[in-house]
């Protein structure tokens, strides 16, 4: 696209949808790169509709494509149209976000032109029987991808996937904007005011979508042995699961579950706690982003020993602690620790916010961005 004299390289995003509406990980990774790149290249994403007509909008000013869509078969759009729009809408580089078998088999029956990059969230975990039918052609995309960006170098080890594309992988970490998350006089006036919540207790806080592999059944299953409120921030579909096991377990007096706040309350809620805690306890967590929030505000984290990208972020006795998955004990146990050691708990935090600015602050990750779009333009 021409701006005066200057040409602007094309970027194509390709996944499944868009924030907003849809609230979810990758899909605000998405726009926040495309929000933080728009005045270099020429932004477009290419994702589903929620109805069987295809439209298109602006999004505060990046161009989003919607394709017809006639429904979902294990969490993949169908949409008919999808190959046809990836081929017109064709640009300088198409960067896929996986997993998406939509954007994958789109690009295998039309091939487009242009360089391919592909940042590698996540294997596909709940949906694993579909691999059957979808892996062979997962392993084909990504053989012919001209640059793999997995997540963690956690990830290029551990997914079988990936593991054979090594050569074509570069890992770039996930950042935010940790300045966000940064002490303020405002900020901890508001955090006084909910730390009211608990009394005399401490908090550890959780942050994130109430599902299935959040592990927080095992994060209520540790609660009898702790002197501290448990804060909930966020919804889904394991709430009244959550509730009921607090009930059953007679902790329902130490768990507060806030819902959906706003961006401010939420950093307010990060100083408000003492530890944060991440008990995510299935490969579906791929990487744990709340972590580095709750870094980049100074708290140590207690998360779970998965072969994936959660560890490489909270390091084990550097930022925080970890433990085996799906171990109430050991998670108690860890959690207590911090509990009683005021010294611990305040050294693992400077560390932990001290490694959210130095390794996972936004601009480094569009920096490394950047660098790989740079050599993928110089090769076209």
């Amino acid at each position: 696209m021409w701006y005066g004299d200057i040409v602007k390289p094309s970027i194509l995003h390709i996944y499944k949808d868009y924030f907003p509406p849809v609230v979810g990980g990758i899909e605000k990774h998405i726009h926040d790169l495309a929000q933080a790149t728009k005045d270099t290249y020429d932004i477009t994403v290419l994702v589903a509709n929620t109805r069987a007509k295809t439209e298109e909008e602006d999004a505060d000013g990046i161009r989003v494509i919607k394709a017809a869509c006639l429904g979902r078969v294990a969490a993949a759009p169908l949409c008919p149209t999808f190959p046809a729009l990836l081929r017109r809408h064709a640009a300088d580089i198409m960067h896929f976000h996986c997993p998406n078998p939509t954007g994958d088999l789109s690009w295998l029956l039309s091939r487009p032109p242009g360089r391919v990059a592909v940042t590698y969230h996540s294997d596909v975990i709940r949906q694993a029987w579909a691999m059957f039918f979808y892996g062979p052609f997962l392993r084909r995309f990504l053989s012919r991808a001209d640059v793999i960006m997995p997540t963690s170098p956690n990830y290029v080890e551990s997914s079988p996937w990936l593991s054979r594309v090594k050569n074509l992988c570069i890992p770039v970490p996930l950042g935010i904007d940790t300045a966000h998350f940064e002490k303020t006089p405002e900020l901890e006036v508001r955090a006084a005011d909910l730390r009211r919540i608990s009394g005399e207790r401490p908090i550890i806080l959780f942050v994130g979508r109430l599902r299935y592999y959040k592990g927080l059944r095992y994060l209520v299953q540790a609660m009898p042995r702790l002197d501290a409120q448990l804060v909930i921030i966020g919804s889904g579909p394991e709430e009244k699961i959550v509730r009921d096991m607090a009930a059953r377990f007679h902790v329902g007096d130490k768990i507060s579950i806030v819902g959906s706040v706003s961006d401010a309350d939420l950093a307010a809620w990060y100083h408000a706690a003492d530890i944060f805690c991440l008990p995510s306890h299935l490969r579906s967590e791929a990487f744990g982003l709340v972590q580095i929030e709750a870094m980049a505000s100074g708290l140590p984290v207690v998360s779970c020993d998965l072969k994936t990208g959660v560890p490489y972020v909270n390091q084990h006795e550097k930022t925080g602690l970890i433990v085996p998955p799906a171990c109430p004990g050991r998670l108690a146990e860890a959690l207590e620790r911090l509990l009683k050691d005021d010294d611990l708990r305040r050294r693992l935090g400077e560390n932990a916010h001290r490694r959210a600015r130095e390794e996972f602050d936004r601009s480094l990750m569009l920096k490394r961005i950047r660098e790989i779009y740079t050599r993928l333009l110089s090769q076209n």
